[in-house]
């Protein structure tokens, strides 16, 4: 046994007979120890440890190194044993035992005679001593025997039973005592523990038999004493010098140890694992997600792990040869079971067991605790885990790579740390400089931190992680994602990581969202949501922001366009909290925040192009949840500390918000956004319906009508889950909350769609009702259906309550913001008008006060007011002022407003009221306007806007003065050329900079229009009429020149035929009109579409849509859309192929064949087309708008439709020009074999439709006999070898296809303008060798088997098109000369497509009955050509829909008169102009020859 480490001791004083409950040491200089949290090492030991030793050592200085002198002997004599049946009595014995200590304490063991304690030894070590019933004795005699422990060593006077009932009664009774520091003999119990740590007598335990289970009895009750007395305290610490000394004990008994019994081993280890939250980790994927547990977790480090840590670190060789041997036992043994058994061994199991593979978890765990706390003792441990990086059983590989992956970030056994806090709704907003907060249950233990860098102590195992990247399993492919993202985030444990590894990281984290399965994905996107914001502005925004592309944050942002709904939620959700926290920082446009972060929102918002529900929905939410959320700002209250002492205007803050949202939005974004907010006015009335029916439906109990009732129920129920995601679930959620019939439900409902309520009244009632309605039990699931419908419907971003800030920016234009108000207030007055009714007094007075004069011009961003009370007073007039000082005002705007289009919104306003009073004003602006009726005079435009608004609005006021203004308008302003044409000139300029000339024109070209469409009765009319059609018309065919004297400006021209386009597409809204559109006309004006400057055919397009989607247009102008196949801007093109497809979902989910016989134009159209030819290059060209039609419109269900107008449509003449009717059987045998083609690559069954079908008058015309037409049908048009080009061509689509599929971004395909082959830049698929025969022989079979008067067959098609990157069609116009005419920019514009959804929609009245949605308000397009629709219902009849107005179809007789067509066409009625439709043809060659 080691010599004792001093000779002398002071004992503890005897306690007083009543027990304290302050633990009082018997030595009256001994003070109780303040608890703290034991921390520092063994080597290291406290203060009061050191205090302690000098009390032990002895008060009074003596010399304990003196060896002089006679041995002392012990003087002690009295009795401590005896005789069976007569116990010394407590009150005796403890006393004795007291002298006995005081005297034992004070010998010297230099100077003692151990020989004078040996019937003192033999008494103490009794059993009726050692087991005695009171503890004040046991304590006493173990005070007593540790003396004479450190007295006799080495040698001890006990026996080894003796000794080991000595050691046994010090860790039984001493130690585990040591948790109560109120105890009565506490300082006799620390007095041994100092003397087992000090003396080494404990030592002992090693030399004696059961030995082993004394030292894990020890171990066990160490641990177990410390950690009860850390949770008596509420810090959660411990006397320093108790886990001091206890750590001493087992250092020492550790270092002599020749062999620790595995037991020991695992008790140490098992204090790492106080860290592992209550109930174990979650899923590794779901962890990030769920913070909880970490509440569990104290917030301390428990002492007992304390206690562990320092024991191995103090006994680094020996703990870590230790260690290695107990995770050999589990990791090794379960990577053996993973390699596989003997194929003999048929019932060996093939890998490791559930338990096995709980048991090698918690060896992981236990393995990330220990690389945070002691590294060094898993030296030989980390080979073994990268041993399961390769093995065979993929639970082991992912559970290596997730251990690998916390251990190099410092993550441990307590997981991950809890998600940063992103409160989107925070307000002051972040800043940069600002610190982080820290979530509440984060903790020592979860916050990442290693000692080392992993990749730089085990460089090889780090590689060996970093290849898991390319596991071929997708779980662990998910997991190394994950762990990436930690890895970064904590920069590796806080050890640091170079920038070169970090962008490797990076790299690879993007790589991972860019996967195939969407699970590696997911966790690739949950990873981003590791970092805080700080971190991914400067880790992940160091690499290229949202809008660099190939950036890892740009293609977070692609995949909210992903294919699966997780990945798209997670991804936008993402986005938008990192947009929410910064938005101050970028609005305050900082250097690296807003280049990172600003173009989220586009991103975002871009997703409603989509066009898919469940996207749609879940935008909203992001939109109104994150963006710019309902609880933003926080409402001041005294509980809110943050909003506490902030004095702010909540409604200002969040308009500001909504203006910077706005500001920050791409083109294309920004017009979706509109759309969205122009859902409001649409959805309102079917929901009111709903909520009116589910009031009549009284959850079942109907009183009167209950037939009608509930069927008006069922049927608007019906319509809204159309409009939903899951619409199944849909439906029987709005019925269930319809039989809940909580009538608090309803109010709710209706206070937060009610236009009229504020955004305080709105957003309580919108919390309210999802806080009732989650808590009901029968409507569980509702919100989840109800709330989509509540964003789209309530008034929430354009509230009344933000009006009055909209203005006061647009006016102020403080942060840079009055753009967007102006473009907000644009927006509000021209979808939804009504939103201004509590603020018109105050606009109208603004209004008067900035009235401009003659002198004295107005401030331009008035126009934005004018433009809002202007819409408003259409609905609303008797809330405009009557007086006459306001109608001067607005006739001050009419004569010398700017803009020029001041003068219009004027008009309107004055003729709102409709009096005596308001006509007589117009006429005297008139008047004034007629007296200086002159090209150049001041306010001229004004003048020619006046004008054209009276002339459509009171046609009856501009009738005197119509030779004058037809005068001005055409001789003067249109068939002249004021300015010099220039070669420099550029083709297109944008609104802003047309000149006064170029505008005047196109007011020109409004009067005339107008005018017309003013007109009451066309019989007498018929010549203006005509003139106005031809001058259109030429317009469009010779491409805007209409001065013979001079060359117009090219952008004049450009101009020119837009408007002139546009002017006849609103002309033919209106049915009357309709007719003077001949089929020549048609087709001229279809090549619009294909004009060589973009912005020209882009707006003609866009225009063109809008007319279609509100049904304004018959649907024969859909035919013109299918002309865009050789579109080059792909952008463009790939938004109308995508409004095509919604389009043609539309109607199919109706069962209206509106698009199929639109085949029929297509073939009349190419066939006239200036660059049809009869060669196979130039059908091949022909083919690709076939295509292009086939891709977007044909399915296996109507298929057979298809096939028989393309069969019919054979089996006529050419109406526009007989003589060339072989053209059109060229193209039906193309569209045919294309067909046939497209329907065998798809595998789809034809299903011949048997019905008559009819066809467009005016285009065709009957055959002379059923010879000839059999003759027709018999022959085959194509050149030979053409076929073989079809198949070409149908695999170049499924290349096209699958490049860009490759991104699901579908933003920026490649932009081709010139060449019509077909590009091969992928190996392409195998064609099937006979599918040409085939396909070319079936339409001949089904005309030979069929009878005279059946013409029928069948096709569908899929709605997937045949890749929209295919280039622009370049087209006979343009093949000598310049090698291209359509090289143009790149366009951003987008179309208006997302408000088709809602246009076209027949709505439900209160009583569940169809009515229309809405009235149209103004749409101010670029040319402002549209904001003359509303004043249209005023003075014409606007063409019907064509679901309300067509037949059923009608068996066709052999006239082909077609009297009675169905919906599906419409007529082409012949008019005078048709007599010169041959003369027509040369304008349009001479038109492609001026665009080369």
């Amino acid at each position: 046994m080691a010599p004792a480490r001093r000779s002398r001791r002071a004992p503890p004083k005897e306690p007083s007979p009543v027990p304290s409950s302050s633990p009082d040491l018997s030595d009256p200089e001994e003070v109780p120890e303040e608890p703290e949290q034991a921390s520092s090492p063994i080597s290291d030991p406290p203060s009061d440890v050191e205090d302690l030793d000098s009390a032990i050592n002895g008060r009074d200085g003596v010399d304990n190194n003196d060896d002089d002198g006679p041995k002392e002997s012990l003087q002690f004599n009295e009795q401590l044993s005896w005789k069976p049946g007569k116990p010394i009595p407590v009150s005796t014995l403890i006393p004795r035992l007291r002298r006995l200590l005081d005297e034992l304490s004070d010998m010297d063991q230099e100077r003692v005679d151990p020989e004078s304690l040996t019937d003192v030894a033999a008494s103490l070590a009794h059993r009726n001593l050692l087991q005695h019933r009171d503890s004040g004795v046991r304590a006493f005699v173990a005070a007593c025997l540790s003396d004479v422990l450190r007295i006799c060593a080495p040698n001890a006077p006990f026996s080894s039973d003796q000794v080991n009932m000595i050691f046994s009664l010090f860790i039984r009774d001493i130690i585990p005592a040591l948790k109560d520091p109120g105890d009565t003999y506490h300082a006799q119990h620390k007095y041994v523990l100092v003397s087992l740590s000090e003396v080494k007598s404990i030592l002992l335990v090693l030399e004696i038999e059961g030995g082993d289970e004394l030292f894990l009895r020890l171990t066990s009750a160490c641990f177990d004493t410390i950690s009860i007395l850390s949770s008596q305290d509420a810090e959660g610490n411990v006397p320093r010098d108790v886990e001091h000394h206890m750590t001493h004990i087992m250092i020492t008994l550790i270092d002599e140890s020749p062999g620790i019994p595995a037991l020991v081993i695992d008790s140490i280890m098992a204090q790492f694992l106080r860290a592992l939250p209550p109930g174990g980790l979650k899923n590794r994927l779901d962890r990030s997600d769920d913070s909880s547990q970490s509440n569990l977790l104290p917030k301390k480090i428990p002492a007992a792990y304390i206690m562990a840590k320092n024991i191995c670190t103090d006994c680094p060789e020996k703990m870590s040869r230790y260690v290695s041997q107990y995770f050999s036992d589990v990791i090794i043994d379960a990577t053996s079971l993973s390699r596989g058994q003997n194929e003999d061994e048929e019932e060996a199991p093939a890998g490791p067991s559930e338990s096995d593979l709980h048991n090698i978890r918690q060896a992981h765990h236990l393995i990330r605790e220990l690389w945070r706390a002691v590294p060094i003792v898993l030296q030989n441990v980390i080979p073994q885990v990268e041993a399961e990086l390769s093995a065979d059983n993929a639970s082991l590989r992912q559970l290596a790579t997730e251990t690998l992956g916390d251990m190099i970030s410092g993550i441990g056994a307590a997981g991950p740390p809890p998600p940063p806090i992103m409160d989107p709704c925070q307000y002051p907003q972040w800043r940069m400089d600002d610190e982080l907060p820290v979530h509440p249950s984060q903790t020592v233990l979860n916050s990442p931190s290693a000692v080392l860098s992993f990749s730089q102590v085990h460089p090889t195992v780090y590689h060996s992680f970093i290849n898991r990247q390319n596991d071929k399993v997708s779980a662990i492919r998910a997991a190394w994602a994950l762990s990436v993202g930690y890895i970064i985030s904590t920069s590796a444990g806080n050890t640091g990581i170079s920038r070169e590894e970090e962008g490797k990281l990076v790299q690879a984290l993007s790589t991972k969202m860019l996967e195939y399965d969407e699970k590696v994905r997911l966790a690739a996107i949950k990873a981003i949501d590791i970092f805080n914001i700080k971190d991914v502005v400067n880790k992940l925004g160091y690499y290229g922001g949202v809008e660099q592309e190939g950036s890892v944050l740009a293609i977070l942002a692609d995949r909210c366009r992903d294919r699966k709904p997780a990945v798209r939620v997670e991804a936008m959700v993402s986005l938008g909290k990192l947009w929410s926290v910064a938005a101050g920082e970028i609005a305050a446009e900082h250097d690296l925040v807003s280049p990172c972060l600003g173009g989220i929102p586009s991103r975002i918002i871009e997703v409603y192009y989509t066009g898919d529900p469940e996207s749609i929905a879940i935008l909203d939410r992001v939109l109104l949840e994150y963006i710019i959320p309902l609880g933003f700002p926080p409402r001041k209250s005294k509980k809110n500390s943050q909003t506490a002492a902030i004095n702010y205007d909540s409604d200002k803050v969040r308009a500001e918000r909504i203006l910077q949202l706005v500001r920050s939005l791409s083109d294309k974004a920004k017009r979706a956004f509109f759309a969205m907010q122009a859902r409001q006015p649409a959805m309102m009335p079917p929901v009111i319906a709903y909520i009116r029916q589910c009031e009549l439906y009284n959850g079942g109990v109907i009183e009167a009508n209950e037939d009608r009732v509930t069927a008006n129920l069922n049927g608007v129920i019906k319509w809204l889950s159309g409009r939903l995601p899951d619409q199944p679930k849909a439906q029987a959620d709005l019925e269930r909350f319809a039989k809940v019939n909580e009538r608090r439900y309803y109010a709710l409902v209706k206070y937060a769609i009610d236009i009229n309520n504020d955004f305080k009244t709105i957003h309580d009632a919108i919390r309210e009702l999802v806080k009732r309605v989650n808590g009901e039990g029968k409507c569980s699931g509702v919100m989840d259906t109800l709330l989509p419908l509540i964003y789209q419907t309530a008034c929430i971003t354009f509230n009344k309550s933000h009006l009055a800030s909209f203005m006061e920016f647009s006016q102020s234009n403080k942060n840079g913001l009055g753009p967007a108000a102006h473009e907000v207030l644009g927006e509000i007055s021209q979808r939804n008008p009504a939103v201004f009714k509590s603020h018109i007094g105050e606009l109208c007075k603004s209004l008067v006060e900035q009235a401009p004069t003659r002198e004295k011009p107005n401030d331009p961003s008035v126009v934005d007011v004018l433009k809002a009370c202007a819409s408003y007073a259409k609905t609303e007039t008797e809330d405009m002022p009557q007086d006459s000082k306001f109608l001067e005002t607005m006739k001050n705007y009419a004569l010398y407003g700017r803009p020029p289009k001041a003068a219009k919104y004027a008009l309107n306003i004055i003729l709102s009221s409709k009096d005596t009073e308001a006509e007589e004003t117009a006429r005297s602006i008139l008047r004034r306007i007629m007296k200086e009726w002159k090209y150049g005079a001041p306010n001229f435009l004004n003048h020619l806007a006046c004008i054209s608004q009276l002339a459509l609005m009171k046609p009856n006021i501009t009738e005197d003065y119509d030779k004058e203004i037809l005068d001005m308008t055409i001789q003067q302003l249109l068939l002249q050329v004021k300015g010099e044409a220039k070669d420099t000139d550029p083709s297109w300029v944008d609104d802003g900079d047309m000149d006064e000339e170029l505008q005047a024109k196109l007011l020109a070209l409004k009067i005339l229009t107008n005018n017309l469409r003013a007109t009451a009765d066309l019989d007498d009319s018929k010549e203006r009429i005509a003139a106005v059609f031809k001058l259109l018309r030429t317009l469009i065919t010779k491409d805007g020149e209409l001065c013979k004297t001079k060359d117009t400006p090219k952008y004049h021209r450009s101009r020119l035929v837009l408007a002139a386009a546009h002017l006849m597409l609103k002309l033919c809204c209106e049915s009357r009109f309709d007719p003077y559109l001949s089929p020549n006309d048609f087709n001229n004006l279809a090549f619009v579409a294909q004009h060589g400057e973009s912005a020209v055919r882009h707006r003609f397009v866009e225009k063109l849509q809008k007319y279609l989607a509100t049904n304004e247009l018959a649907p024969r102008f859909y035919t013109i859309v299918f002309l865009t196949a050789f579109e080059p801007v792909a952008t463009f093109k790939e938004r109308l192929g995508t409004w095509i497809d919604a389009r043609a979902r539309f109607f199919v989910e109706r069962s209206k064949p509106v698009l199929e016989p639109a085949i029929c134009r297509l073939i009349s159209l190419l066939a006239h087309h200036p660059d049809y030819s009869n060669d196979a290059g130039n059908l091949i060209d022909h083919a690709r708008y076939l295509l292009y039609y086939i891709s977007h419109v044909v399915t296996e269900d109507n298929l057979g439709l298809v096939l028989r107008y393309v069969e019919r449509t054979k089996q006529t003449l050419d109406a526009i020009n007989p003589a060339s009717s072989e053209n059109i059987y060229v193209i039906c045998d193309l569209a045919l074999a294309l067909l046939r083609k497209w329907q065998e690559k798809k595998g789809w069954s034809i299903q011949v439709y048997a019905n008559k079908v009819g066809l467009p008058i005016g285009l065709f015309s009957a055959l002379p006999s059923h010879k000839v037409a059999v003759e027709i049908a018999e022959k085959q048009y194509l050149p030979e070898g053409l076929e073989e080009s079809l198949d070409g061509l149908l695999r170049s689509v499924d290349r096209k296809k699958k490049r860009k599929t490759a991104d699901e971004r579908h933003d920026q395909p490649a932009k081709r303008t010139k060449s019509v082959k077909l590009p091969s830049r992928e190996k392409t698929p195998k064609s099937r060798t006979k599918s040409t025969p085939r396909s070319h022989s079936a339409p001949k079979k089904s005309r030979k088997s069929r009878t005279r008067d059946q013409w029928g067959s069948d096709v569908d098609a899929d709605f997937e098109g045949p890749g929209r990157e295919v280039e622009r069609r370049k087209s006979g116009r343009s093949r000598s000369g310049r090698t291209s005419t359509y090289v143009e920019r790149d366009s951003s514009e987008d179309d208006e497509e997302m408000l088709d959804g809602v246009a076209e929609w027949s709505y439900l009245d209160e009583n569940g009955k169809p009515k229309r949605a809405m009235p149209k308000n103004d749409e101010e397009s670029e040319d402002e050509e549209d904001e003359d629709e509303d004043e249209d219902n005023l003075t014409t009849p606007k063409k019907s829909s064509v679901a309300n107005t067509k037949k059923p179809a009608a068996k066709v007789n052999g006239n082909d008169t077609d009297s009675s067509l169905s919906e599906i066409s419409d007529m082409d009625v012949s008019s005078s102009d048709e007599a010169d439709d041959g003369a027509e043809q040369a304008p349009v060659q001479k038109r492609s020859a001026r665009r080369r």
